[in-house]
């Protein structure tokens, strides 16, 4: 049962787990605040570390409760507070599928399509690092993914709507966050995936205006990156 209080969470949207967090206190209207978006730098500070001494983001503090990992910040919010059940289910199946998920997303699509956002934007960002794109390093990265896709299509979507079930949970989020982030740099990785593509329109449908809110940055960067290349 929710407490009065607001929810504090502190993130940074560039980020993929802050995005999702992020759109489910936006649809489930979770009574919340951002303290401030961590910038770069902020994560280390002093009063930063003593929240979270990993110096990373998500962090939530729910009336002097102090949690880290998305994944945990998520399904600790989908519990506690009142929000429809389809997000984390009670029924012990339902939810284990949910969570045989996102145990998954952290060594195959959290990585992969991470990677693939770092050779392709951070490498050719003066703002990052400014060295080149290794063509080599990122024909693996993309090969990773592929492989990552082909499984997210048979073993989690198969012929269901979402992820794990007929309904949207935040198996569905994680996923959605991570697969838009390549975008930043001009290449969205489900465009011969129609079946996944299909999968990403019901879940910009289902969160409605609060996914575009929570990708606002990224799209920035993305049209960044396209008026560089349009210089050359």
């Amino acid at each position: 049962m929710a407490t009065g209080r607001l929810v504090e969470v502190y993130l940074d949207l560039l980020s993929q787990p802050c995005r999702a967090v992020h759109i489910l206190l936006t649809c489930t209207k979770i009574p919340h605040r951002v303290p401030s978006l961590v910038c770069a730098g902020e994560h280390r500070t002093l009063d930063f570390t003593k929240l979270n001494p990993m110096q990373k983001v998500p962090v939530m503090v729910d009336d002097g409760f102090v949690l880290t990992e998305s994944d945990a910040i998520l399904k600790y919010l989908a519990t506690k507070y009142d929000v429809p059940e389809h997000w984390y289910p009670r029924q012990p199946e339902r939810r284990a599928r949910v969570d045989e998920y996102t145990a998954w997303h952290h060594t195959n699509t959290r990585p992969h399509a991470a990677k693939v956002f770092i050779l392709e934007v951070r490498s050719q960002n003066p703002d990052f690092s400014g060295s080149l794109v290794d063509e080599a390093r990122l024909n693996r990265a993309l090969s990773d993914l592929d492989d990552t896709l082909d499984k997210l299509e048979s073993m989690f979507l198969r012929r269901q709507p979402f992820l794990c079930g007929d309904d949207i949970t935040v198996a569905d989020l994680l996923a959605a966050c991570e697969l838009t982030q390549p975008l930043g740099g001009g290449r969205d990785v489900l465009k011969e995936r129609p079946q996944l593509q299909r999968w990403r329109s019901r879940v910009q449908s289902a969160v409605g205006e609060a996914f575009d809110k929570a990708h606002g940055v990224l799209y920035h960067i993305k049209e960044t990156q396209q008026k560089c290349k349009n210089l050359y």
